[in-house]
């Protein structure tokens, strides 16, 4: 391929073209003092210095190997079985590269179609696609895909969905014709079904709610489904995946499209990813569903072959017929959930649901005796809940920081009305003694 490069006038006339006098104007919506950041680095080292001052600043980091965390809210600590790590560290999977030659990569897309399988499986629902980016870009194309199925163009969801996954949906559909309206929730958390019932107009194209929603609340969604059908509107459902192993699957809720984030299912915390999101949803949307798809088909030969299919994705076919402009996965993360889902079975992953279960109603039984605290999600939860604090939340999980503690969320930070509010998590990592400790921690920091 011949390589042309820009010349001076070709610069010229771009520039002339956009209506700007020289390209670092093209950068004024970054701050000056991020465009060109002092990075301190030390002078160059050996391998063995570095390696010694790569653990010396690792070690600066708190976690869940140095504290007892009860963060959750979006990103959580479940056990993880050793046979993950150590199926998707071989080589084949490891350093794979996008399936597109499936005479070559049968295992990759033997293991992406089984993923996509379990999730089937888990959720009730017909068709899955071989996960996203993330939870949050997982509700934004299912959003997508509602609004274009039904040609209709507002969305209702429900201020109890990660507010992380609102803010990437608004961002797809800033520029667009595409609007979303927010449900708020009552004292409780749970649902405003008089709003709904009030906005649930005809130009309504689906309802998204979460349950568990965002403050941990296992919602009752038979009235939402009814209403939601009844208007023609399409209803999304977002779930923590391993809420499954109690609760009712998204398929029994009537759910159209389920997603949400993967994390849970084998993949650590790390530093907020990489993980995965999550989608399936009715026949009947199957090509609608954005990103890549695997299916099962037979060679010429009349073997069971494995390959990408129904790819509706602008890299293989006109932009303005494509589901969705995301053209990739998070293969290796997906192929984790895969092994986690495998490994566990049906009654493992019921057993770590129950443990979550136990722990999370265990906690918020011990805290209700304490004076200083008041229990605000009193309905059924999973993992999570609120509380109500004396002090500023902060505060609190300063002090108990310094006790080995990393303590919940504080909800003002997305919910300004929500002071002193905390969103605690307990899963089954927890022991009886870590619950306990936690409470006692509280408990002296609130005096």
């Amino acid at each position: 391929m011949s390589y042309f490069p820009i010349t001076v006038k070709d610069q010229a006339e771009m520039l002339e073209t956009i209506g700007i006098e020289h390209f670092g104007q093209m950068f004024q919506a970054i701050p000056n003092e991020l465009r060109n950041p002092k990075i301190d680095l030390p002078s160059p080292l050996s391998e063995l210095e570095t390696q010694s001052w790569f653990r010396e600043l690792a070690g600066k980091n708190a976690s869940s190997k140095t504290h007892s965390s009860f963060l959750g809210a979006g990103s959580y600590e479940h056990f993880i079985p050793a046979i993950v790590r150590h199926i998707i560290g071989r080589g084949e999977f490891y350093t794979s590269y996008t399936p597109y030659q499936p005479e070559a990569s049968q295992g990759t897309l033997q293991a992406l179609f089984e993923y996509q399988s379990l999730i089937c499986e888990l959720t009730g629902m017909d068709v899955s696609n071989g996960s996203h980016y993330d939870g949050s870009t997982a509700l934004a194309e299912s959003v997508l895909m509602t609004l274009h199925e039904t040609k209709r163009r507002k969305v209702l969801m429900a201020r109890s969905v990660h507010p992380d996954y609102r803010t990437v949906t608004q961002t797809y559909l800033t520029g667009t014709s595409f609007e979303t309206e927010e449900i708020p929730f009552q004292s409780h958390f749970g649902l405003d079904l008089d709003y709904l019932k009030k906005h649930l107009t005809p130009d309504v194209a689906s309802v998204v709610v979460a349950s568990p929603n965002f403050f941990g609340l296992v919602e009752d969604l038979k009235e939402v489904e009814t209403l939601v059908h009844q208007n023609g509107s399409l209803l999304i459902l977002v779930s923590h995946p391993l809420s499954f192993g109690f609760y009712k699957s998204a398929k029994e809720w009537g759910a159209d499209i389920v997603c949400g984030e993967g994390q849970p299912l084998g993949i650590p915390p790390g530093f907020g990813g990489p993980w995965l999101g999550y989608l399936a949803a009715t026949r009947s949307l199957l090509r609608r569903i954005p990103g890549r798809l695997v299916g099962l088909t037979q060679d010429n030969a009349g073997r069971r072959a494995f390959c990408l299919t129904l790819q509706a994705r602008e890299q293989h076919i006109r932009r303005e017929r494509a589901s969705s402009n995301i053209c990739t996965n998070q293969a290796l993360c997906a192929i984790a959930a895969c092994v986690y889902m495998a490994s566990l079975g049906k009654t493992g992953i019921r057993r770590i649901a129950e443990l979550n279960l136990e722990n999370a109603y265990y906690l918020r039984r011990a805290l209700s005796n304490l004076k200083e605290v008041e229990i605000l999600t009193d309905g059924s939860i999973f993992n999570e809940f609120v509380i109500r604090l004396k002090k500023p939340v902060d505060q609190v999980n300063q002090s108990l920081f310094q006790k080995g503690i990393i303590s919940g969320l504080a909800l003002e930070r997305f919910y300004p009305e929500l002071k002193e509010q905390m969103l605690v998590c307990a899963t089954e990592t927890k022991s009886k003694d870590q619950l306990d400790q936690f409470v006692e921690a509280l408990k002296e920091v609130l005096k």
